[in-house]
């Protein structure tokens, strides 16, 4: 079969994976853009973040017609998110040099650099889906609690880790308004993707000042796909126990992280 409908048909698996945990898109995304697709790895996190955004305004429209979105929340914990994300895109991501460093003969590249660090976030995604979230309360009537400071630091943290990598960060969102704020899981996985959204699709607008040929046919094709996976994700949400499901993803994604910095330095 030809690399090309792989990984278009692994798109539909992106979709699914927000719509059932909030989270995971990007960490699926890149690697079948990079090494499915042979899409350039800076390119492939530009595309990955209109991907993801795309998808995940669809599933987050989606999660606030059954009032699982706390709009103040995507402002407390969007805003600072946003633009750090769309300053590391338009500003940070062109200072990076080609060349890294050299050692001998091996060169450490801005590529493979960008993979080394999607693959360290990657492994540690795993561990916190593997995890088992003592603190996540499925009840309704949980009273949402704010520490604005922590909420605007981890927003800011985490708009930085999209410009970089291409990472939506729904594994490092849902923990922290579960933790942070003291949300209910359901909320946080809706609220997650609305703030996803944002920043992910401003933070491609801020590629959009750079060079780069975008093969818009490949990415809308995609993004379409993907769009259709977040429906079928949404619908499986409601017949499957999503502890167990995020935990097997967990390992999933620990071995996909492993193997990609393995092979981005060792092969």
């Amino acid at each position: 079969m030809d690399s090309q409908i792989i990984g278009y048909v692994l798109a539909i698996f992106v979709g699914i994976s927000l719509g059932l945990i909030g989270s995971g898109g990007s960490i699926l995304t890149v690697p079948i853009l990079v090494y499915i697709m042979a899409v350039e790895p800076v390119l492939a996190t530009a595309y990955s973040l209109f991907v993801v955004g795309a998808t995940s305004l669809v599933g987050g429209m989606q999660n606030a017609l059954q009032r699982k979105v706390d709009f103040k929340t995507v402002l407390i914990f969007g805003i600072p998110s946003i633009a750090a994300v769309y300053l590391t895109r338009a500003y940070l991501m062109p200072l990076i040099p080609e060349i890294i460093f050299t050692v001998g003969d091996f060169q450490f590249t801005k590529a493979i650099g960008l993979m080394v660090l999607f693959a360290i976030v990657m492994i540690l995604a795993s561990i916190s889906m593997i995890k088992p979230c003592r603190n996540c309360s499925d009840s309704e009537e949980v009273r949402i609690q704010y520490n604005y400071p922590m909420i605007l630091l981890e927003g800011s943290l985490v708009g930085v880790l999209t410009g970089l990598v291409g990472a939506g960060g729904g594994f490092l969102i849902i923990p922290a308004l579960v933790l942070l704020a003291k949300m209910p899981m359901k909320l946080a996985v809706g609220t997650s993707l609305f703030i996803i959204a944002a920043k992910s699709l401003l933070g491609f607008i801020g590629d959009l000042q750079g060079n780069e040929i975008i093969d818009w046919n490949l990415l809308v094709i995609f993004t379409v796909l993907s769009i259709l996976g977040i429906f079928v994700g949404i619908y499986l949400s409601k017949k499957i126990e999503g502890k167990r499901l995020k935990v097997a993803f967990g390992w999933f994604v620990l071995l996909m992280g492993i193997y990609i910095f393995i092979k981005e330095l060792f092969l």
